[in-house]
């Protein structure tokens, strides 16, 4: 399938995360193996190659690692984010002054390589159920603080986001169904409080909760952990009435089953808490 390319995100966002990256990695005296064994004066260029074939994601928090170690430091990109690259492609070329390309060297590669791990999974599961109508989302279940760049990665893979924070929309689960006292009341007072402009989302564990969610009229509702034949009737009692998000521990190995069910999304923590990073290197050019 074609995946669009991503916006990129605004430096302004990017920054702070590439100061506070940086300000952890240098410590209290910078990088003092550089200090010790490189000249300050001399220069060198290196190469960001990729060491496994994925897709891209990174390039600018990249760009922004070197250039807050050194504005001086020039940084010429290959591909940009979203891109599919083969092993051994040149991603980015950096050349300016040796010392402070190796400062600022693993900041840059941390970024690249988990945000390309989450792309690259992400658009491999997409890719598995494009014959059925689902799109995948990912989830809240992200790294406090990097939630903004985990989601934009999952965007570049050709995922979609879920809610970006709790003041997105109401998503009204299990804990807020027991301490309100029963769907039915959750679900009112949700509908009281959100007015026109806030979505409201119910989850649901059984078909006798997702009757109750659909008589009290809501539009789209979360099945929680069920399995692959219960989706299907799910799916069969929602229709005309509610979209469908299917959710709960669901993997590369068993999406295809939920995707065959007919739901119109299916959220994935996966995408940013279990993915593998992508193997991506800085290598000497002579």
């Amino acid at each position: 399938m074609t995946i669009e390319q991503e916006p990129a995100l605004d430096d302004v966002l990017l920054k702070p995360l590439v100061e506070n990256a940086l300000t952890e990695d240098l410590g209290r005296r910078g990088d003092v193996t550089s200090q010790a064994t490189i000249p300050a004066d001399m220069q060198a260029q290196l190469q960001i190659k990729a060491r496994q074939a994925g897709v891209i994601c990174g390039i600018d928090l990249a760009r922004l690692s070197f250039a807050l170690v050194d504005a001086q430091i020039g940084f010429i990109a290959q591909v940009q984010d979203g891109e599919t690259v083969e092993a051994g492609a040149v991603l980015a070329t950096v050349k300016g002054n040796a010392r402070h390309l190796l400062t600022a060297e693993r900041t840059a590669l941390n970024f690249m390589t988990h945000l390309s791990g989450i792309a690259t999974a992400t658009r491999q599961i997409v890719d598995s159920v494009a014959q059925y109508p689902a799109q995948i989302t990912c989830t809240r279940k992200t790294i406090p603080g990097l939630r903004i760049v985990q989601k934009y990665a999952v965007r570049c893979g050709g995922g979609r986001n879920h809610r970006l924070g709790l003041d997105d929309a109401i998503l009204i689960k299990d804990n807020h169904i027991a301490i309100a006292g029963d769907i039915k009341t959750a679900i009112q007072q949700a509908q009281k409080f959100a007015g026109h402009l806030i979505p409201i989302e119910v989850e649901v564990d059984t078909l006798e909760q997702l009757e109750q969610a659909l008589d009290a009229g809501v539009s789209l509702v979360l099945l929680d952990n069920m399995s692959p034949e219960t989706l299907s009737q799910a799916v069969t009692m929602c229709q005309g009435r509610a979209k469908t998000e299917a959710s709960g521990g669901i993997t590369p190995e068993t999406v295809q089953a939920a995707a065959s069910t007919g739901v119109d999304f299916i959220a994935m923590g996966y995408l940013t808490h279990s993915t593998t990073a992508l193997d991506i290197g800085l290598d000497f050019s002579a």
